[in-house]
């Protein structure tokens, strides 16, 4: 890692550093910024969101990883992502500026950082390091292993803990016949009930209705039409009930069959036609006695 440069008072380094322990990469990279200059100031880039795959750490244990590392005076400080290049590098000259009101400034980055969406006032230097490791191939790596420790056990509460409270998405769909007198219902294994055939939203769907059609194909087998939002409702999933910071929100539709022969697929394991006149609260689950109101008063029956 060899760049000269010009004399700067201040020595900014930017990163995530979302890994368990700094490899030699890092360390190599603060290491030089920590040799070129007196000044240095460390930001950590934070995210909006909590315990994702890409910022499963949050500031307070990434800044204490690179204390541990390095007991020099580094001024270690969060840098939040921001809608725009030019909002969060304003952000990050401002902040530079609280912690040292004076001197000439350097941001330091490394191979694939964030020096090419940086649209402030300082230098930029794109430090090359000996040998190159993939954080995200580390933290895959990571997550396919389970320690016999209590500090891995410890890690594991405090990650859960320190997230949002979760409303999961999901939907549910009355399927009906061309003649529109019939619902098309489905019962899971160990339920005597029927429901409206329903699941979770995909990470890769782009609507609720293309949810509702993915799902009607999964579980029925029957391609739909006329797809049609009714109302949406807390569901009371008892997969949840004890969770405070859990919970599910569906989207409840109907639409109309199109093509296909109804057959039990995926967690279904009985599908049956109902009429929709007769149909009752008690005829389906729990969870679903307030679809087969909304259903009911949608079609004015």
């Amino acid at each position: 890692m060899k760049e000269e440069t010009k004399n700067y008072d201040i020595g900014v380094i930017i990163g995530r550093f979302q890994i368990h322990e700094l490899h030699e990469a890092h360390k190599e990279m603060i290491g030089e910024v920590l040799k070129r200059h007196e000044k240095v100031i460390l930001f950590l880039g934070v995210s909006p969101t909590l315990s994702t795959r890409r910022n499963p750490l949050d500031f307070r244990s990434r800044k204490l990883m690179i204390e541990e590392a390095f007991n020099k005076d580094i001024i270690i400080l969060p840098i939040n992502d921001r809608k725009s290049n030019k909002i969060w590098s304003d952000q990050v000259d401002i902040k530079i500026r609280e912690v040292e009101s004076i001197g000439s400034v350097v941001l330091y980055g490394s191979k694939d950082s964030f020096i090419p969406f940086y649209e402030g006032k300082f230098d930029t230097i794109e430090l090359v390091p000996k040998s190159m490791v993939s954080a995200s191939d580390v933290r895959r790596e990571i997550s396919k292993r389970v320690e016999r420790t209590k500090e891995f056990r410890a890690g594991v509460i405090y990650s859960t803990y320190n997230t949002y409270p979760t409303v999961h998405p999901v939907i549910d769909v009355a399927i009906l016949n061309e003649e529109g007198t019939e619902v098309l219902l489905g019962r899971k294994k160990d339920e005597q009930l029927f429901r409206f055939v329903g699941g979770f939203t995909d990470v890769t769907d782009e609507s609720y209705e293309q949810t509702v059609r993915r799902e009607a194909q999964e579980e029925t087998g029957l391609s739909i039409g006329d797809v049609t939002y009714i109302t949406s409702t807390r569901v009371d999933d008892w997969r949840y009930r004890s969770n405070s910071e859990r919970s599910v929100m569906t989207a409840f539709f109907k639409a109309k069959k199109v093509f296909g022969q109804a057959k039990a697929n995926d967690d279904i394991v009985e599908v049956a036609w109902h009429q929709i006149y007769t149909l009752r609260t008690n005829d389906v689950v729990g969870e679903h006695e307030r679809l087969v109101i909304a259903l009911k008063e949608n079609l004015n029956l």
